[in-house]
């Protein structure tokens, strides 16, 4: 098996048949975005660290029963958002945007985020990510789901639980809110 070139759906698979260099890909893959996913969900790093050590425990105890219905982004995503939800239910998060922040910063930067890119462009994305942090919960899901993991609407109503038009709607007006506070 070519484990680099494999696609996620087929390293799922062959994890489920023991192939434990398959998880690591699959970790290697998704563990910075999934993090961020959740981190920027919950805006509480403790939250968020239980969160995603829970996401991946339960990757691991469904390996055997897994089957390709969905992409598996989109399995893992919605497996981290039942959990953020439940979460929501039992506790109101507490961190503000400058703890997130910092959490965020102890991350492994992508290539395209190297220190070496414009002040401008980091000002334009910081922003960005404060007028993200000031949506309403649903509308940031559903924001983060697509910017961050270019979802379908499909998609990320099958992470959200959430109707199709549902999820547009909240994807506009986040957009419509971002914009707005962008002045664009």
């Amino acid at each position: 098996m070519d484990i680099p070139g494999a696609d996620d759906e087929t390293l799922m698979q062959a994890y489920g048949a023991g192939n434990l260099a398959a998880f690591d890909a699959l970790y290697a893959r998704h563990r910075a975005g999934l993090y961020r996913y959740i981190l920027r969900s919950t805006r509480n790093p403790h939250q968020a660290d239980d969160i995603f050590q829970e996401t991946w425990s339960r990757v691991i105890d469904a390996r055997a029963r897994w089957q390709p219905r969905a992409r598996f982004t989109t399995w893992l995503l919605r497996i981290a958002h039942n959990l953020v939800i439940d979460t929501y239910r039992r506790q109101p998060s507490q961190a503000g945007p400058q703890e997130t922040e910092a959490a965020l910063a102890t991350l492994a930067a992508a290539e395209h985020e190297q220190p070496e890119q414009q002040l401008s462009d980091f000002q334009t994305r910081r922003r960005l990510q404060l007028a993200i942090e000031r949506l309403p919960d649903e509308q940031r899901h559903a924001i983060l789901l697509r910017l961050e993991h270019d979802l379908s609407l499909e998609e990320i109503a099958d992470v959200t639980g959430a109707p199709r038009e549902t999820v547009k709607s909240r994807l506009r007006y986040a957009t419509q809110r971002i914009r707005e506070e962008l002045g664009a």
